[in-house]
């Protein structure tokens, strides 16, 4: 590092917080400016390196400029085939809907449809919501706490579109703090029978339901790993009463989980599957996949100016043949059980850590108050805080923002985990002295 260039970074930095909305988030908590990347490493303009377990946000299932990712869109680039075509059949697209059908869940793709949707995770969301509704011609929403489905609101009722989606909250079973103060098996019938009886009711004051959505774990909501015997519990309520399952899988897909799709693990088969983040590769692409007998809106219900993306689709099939073709699903469920293990050795005497959870390398550590076990989201931050200082890149999530949270790519290396869990196990007790 020269004094030039840290002082460029900072010069970044300023006119950044200067210039871009008050809404900004990772850039509050990570102030570097990233400038080169390959793999896990990024080098920022001041020259330090640091090891990224954010991935973008569980985007990038390769790491940075994966050789054939970066070989995919220079095909593109160089074929002179047009880069925006709205949802114009291409060779490129016909490519990707081939490779993503092919690792479906079989009985699933055997009839499914697709829809491209606008480049982002919450669009695809909203086209889910639009499908079901229109299929069933009901309005409800069944959803769960701790849930995270993306940011927009209110777009398609402003375009004077359609009436709001009505969302009943469901218990999300899990055992640090489960819903009904039981945890395990037991928590997790309770909080079915509790679905179960409320969808019953008739005095329950449900809307009826167009769908009900679950993400197989919930990453922002703090790591949560749905329980495989509930999941199944919730395919079959939603069947016999005619809901269709809708299964976010922006973060949990493309074998994130030590699974190809985090509903695998169940062995659930959703109604509609919402596909982003790992499938283009590092570029912006969404899409939702679903039973064909769905497939009931008309031409031009649901649309997008970019849903067309020719290098995301491009770089998203070289990632899933890849990822598929590596075994890396199986490679994330092996190497993800070491590290929680690995961590878990670690809690044990670490007070500050009330658990550790997660599910492949989709990986929870949540910080909590160590005479109360509240949780403790400023000593959360420390330690966010203390990793970049030890040159690694972690994120929060969570209801108070004290998980710290780990996606770091698939193709992580035995000795890179360990070099992350050095330094995560390092920052851990440096941010606990002065709290």
């Amino acid at each position: 590092m020269t004094e030039r260039t840290a002082a460029e970074a900072e010069v970044i930095l300023r006119r950044q917080a200067l210039r871009e909305s008050a809404a900004r988030t990772y850039a509050r908590s990570l102030p570097i400016v990233p400038v080169r990347a390959r793999g896990l490493t990024i080098e920022g303009a001041d020259g330090r390196r640091y090891l990224d377990c954010l991935s973008g946000a569980g985007t990038l299932a390769l790491g940075h400029n994966h050789p054939v990712v970066l070989e995919a869109i220079r095909g593109v680039l160089d074929s002179g085939a047009p880069l925006h075509v709205l949802d114009l059949a291409t060779p490129v697209k016909d490519a990707f809907t081939t490779e993503l059908f092919a690792n479906l869940p079989p009985a699933l793709a055997s009839d499914a449809r697709i829809q491209f949707c606008g480049p982002a995770g919450t669009d695809a969301v909203e086209a889910a919501l639009k499908l079901v509704r229109t299929a069933t011609g009901r309005s409800g929403l069944l959803a769960f706490t701790g849930a995270y489905h993306g940011m927009t609101a209110g777009a398609l009722e402003a375009s004077g579109g359609a009436e709001a989606v009505r969302v009943t909250r469901l218990p999300f079973p899990q055992d640090h703090r489960p819903p009904f103060g039981v945890p395990g098996a037991e928590g997790e019938q309770l909080a079915a029978r509790w679905t179960e009886n409320l969808l019953d009711d008739p005095k329950g004051g449900v809307p009826a339901p167009a769908g009900m959505i679950v993400e197989p774990v919930q990453g922002e909501g703090g790591v949560h790993p749905a329980p495989d015997g509930w999941l199944r519990r919730m395919r079959e309520i939603t069947a016999e009463r005619g809901i269709p399952l809708i299964a976010d899988e922006v973060q949990t897909g493309v074998g994130r989980t030590g699974a190809f799709w985090g509903v695998d693990h169940a062995g659930v088969v959703p109604d509609v599957m919402v596909l982003s983040k790992a499938i283009g590769g590092s570029l912006p692409l969404a899409v939702i996949v679903y039973r064909s007998e769905l497939d009931v809106w008309a031409p031009g219900a649901h649309a997008g100016t970019f849903r067309g993306n020719q290098l995301a689709m491009a770089a998203g099939t070289a990632t899933l043949a890849y990822v598929r073709q590596n075994r890396l699903a199986e490679r994330a469920a092996v190497l993800g059980e070491r590290m929680l293990t690995g961590l878990r050795g670690f809690a044990a005497d670490q007070p500050c850590v009330g658990d550790v959870r997660g599910r492949g390398l989709m990986i929870g550590l949540e910080v909590v108050d160590p005479d109360t076990g509240a949780a403790a989201p400023e000593l959360a931050a420390a330690v966010r805080r203390e990793c970049l200082e030890r040159g690694l890149i972690v994120e929060l999530g969570g209801r108070h923002s004290s998980v710290v949270r780990l996606l770091p790519p698939l193709t992580l290396t035995d000795e890179q985990a360990g070099a992350v869990l050095d330094r995560l196990t390092d920052a851990v007790p440096a941010a606990r002295r002065p709290h």
